[in-house]
């Protein structure tokens, strides 16, 4: 096994917070070691869709993405906001390298297929999907990898694929290479035992806590995907899953940022 690898996905709310994402990068930059970055868009995408007159339409939390929303989706994901993100990073002293799934063929999705409802021109990630090889090469030559949530299928196709997916499945992959970690970082600070009460971190979950706390109501709503995902990512391979505040990044190699997630 080799070095220690950290996967940070942040969260769209930051990234709308132009204060909050400098203070992020900033800590994201000053992280020792080996890491990549996975970001979603945040507002900009539906705020431009709408300038040109594209309605977004959203099922349940997600965004369906029809051709012309795809457009938008690839030009603020993988150009305006990737770009950006990367630019910052340069100031702040990390070589940072952004990258789309279709750059070097490092993640292939294939198209979410219709059942109840047809998503369009969204990408699901397949197990063997993640290109190691290539992503280790970025890596040891010292870049830092900077992922939008922009996938392709092999053939010629963009998709849009979940930020949150995107992270757990180069987590995965490169927990065959590298002791992975993976970083939620989000607008909260962790896992609260009490919504209203930023101070009720819960430290650590274990598996059977998880249930536990979801039948007792305490976990619910968006958290419980999240959670299923992150002590799946575990199952196949990464060390732990941390969840918690974006600002408080500087704490991560204290050991104590947010929640840890761990197996047993």
């Amino acid at each position: 096994m080799g070095s220690v690898l950290n996967v940070i996905k942040i969260g769209g709310n930051v990234i709308d917070d132009e204060d909050q994402l400098q203070v992020f990068l900033e800590k994201f930059a000053a992280l020792q070691g080996k890491k990549i970055l996975v970001h979603g868009g945040g507002k900009i995408a539906t705020r431009l869709a709408a300038d040109m007159g594209i309605e977004a339409k959203m099922i349940d939390g997600r965004r369906v993405t029809d051709q012309q929303m795809l457009d938008v989706v690839t030009m603020v994901y993988a150009g305006l906001t990737n770009k950006n993100i990367v630019a910052n990073l340069q100031k702040f002293g990390s070589d940072a390298l952004g990258l789309c799934g279709a750059d070097g063929n490092v993640i292939k999705a294939i198209k979410r297929p219709v059942k109840d409802i047809d998503y369009g021109f969204v990408g699901d990630i397949l197990v063997d999907s993640v290109n190691t090889l290539s992503i280790k090469k970025f890596l040891e030559a010292g870049f830092v990898p900077v992922f939008s949530a922009i996938t392709h299928n092999g053939l010629g196709q963009l998709l849009n694929t979940n930020a949150d997916t995107i992270a757990s499945a180069l987590a995965v992959a490169l927990s065959k290479v590298y002791e992975t970690r993976l970083i939620y970082c989000f607008e909260k600070n962790g896992v609260l035992r009490d919504v209203t009460d930023d101070s009720s971190v819960i430290k650590t979950i274990k598996s059977d806590d998880f249930e536990r706390l979801k039948s007792a109501g305490i976990i619910y709503e968006g958290m419980i995907p999240k959670l299923e995902n992150a002590f799946l990512a575990i199952a196949r391979g990464v060390k732990n899953v941390y969840i918690g505040n974006a600002l408080n990044l500087h704490l991560y190699q204290q050991g104590e940022f947010g929640t840890c997630l761990v197996s047993k």
